[in-house]
């Protein structure tokens, strides 16, 4: 028997070798759970599609079903209008019908949808402001972020939190107002609607390190922006 595998050897480790052990294969077990959820979801969207472009409505319907709550959640982060954000959504959903012949697979179906839905909501925003004679903002409408997320730091509980968070909340969308209209958009597609790296440089059609970068910037600056807050904790 090799020495490595000898009883009292093991035994003499501490006992939070055997603690994190378990947390790594607990933590492994999840990540390949989550990959198989990935994968099947994938599949399904595939099948659908696959039946959207042989003239299935129905199957489109399906996916109008699994994912109009999230576009609308979109659309609304940028425009902060209800009635805008339903009719964006439709719109978003009646294009992607009328070009999904042309959806090859190359990103998930939901990617595809997201920028479709990001285009048509920023083309409706610059309409707005030529017509109202000013000069377009793509900082303008942009959505709010949850306290305590990857970007913000978590408030500690009090008895008056709901106040607190109100506070928060506005101190953070001012921070995001005031990011360069680039670096609010990444903020906004990982922290609010949590897209992946990969994800996130499909839609905004740059690369991962790009996504990276402006990321970084951006966290960095509303820590800036923040300080107070994070120094208050």
């Amino acid at each position: 028997m090799r020495q490595d595998d000898s009883g009292p050897l093991l035994s003499n480790g501490p006992p939070q070798t055997h603690n994190a052990k378990a947390a790594a294969e607990a933590t492994e077990a999840t990540e390949a759970a989550n990959s198989a959820q990935a994968a099947e979801a994938a599949a399904a969207d595939a099948a659908l599609v696959a039946r959207c472009q042989a003239g299935d409505t129905a199957a489109f319907g399906e996916l109008v079903t699994q994912y109009r709550n999230k576009v609308f959640a979109t659309i609304y982060n940028m425009t902060r209008n209800e009635q805008d954000a339903w009719d964006l959504s439709q719109e978003a959903f009646l294009k992607a019908w009328r070009n999904i012949a042309g959806f090859k697979g190359q990103s998930s179906f939901f990617t595809w949808l997201y920028r479709i839905a990001m285009n048509v909501t920023i083309d409706r925003l610059r309409r707005k402001h030529v017509e109202s004679g000013l000069e377009f903002d793509e900082t303008l409408g942009l959505g709010e972020i949850e306290p305590g997320s990857a970007t913000t730091p978590r408030p500690a509980p009090v008895p008056s939190q709901n106040i607190q968070n109100q506070e928060l909340q506005a101190r953070i969308d001012a921070a995001i107002a005031k990011l360069p209209p680039d670096h609010r958009l990444v903020i906004i597609l990982r922290e609010i609607d949590g897209l992946s790296y990969e994800e996130i440089a499909q839609a905004a059609k740059c690369s991962v390190g790009t996504v990276m970068s402006r990321l970084f910037y951006a966290r960095k600056k509303l820590q800036t922006l923040l300080q107070d807050v994070y120094e208050a904790i």
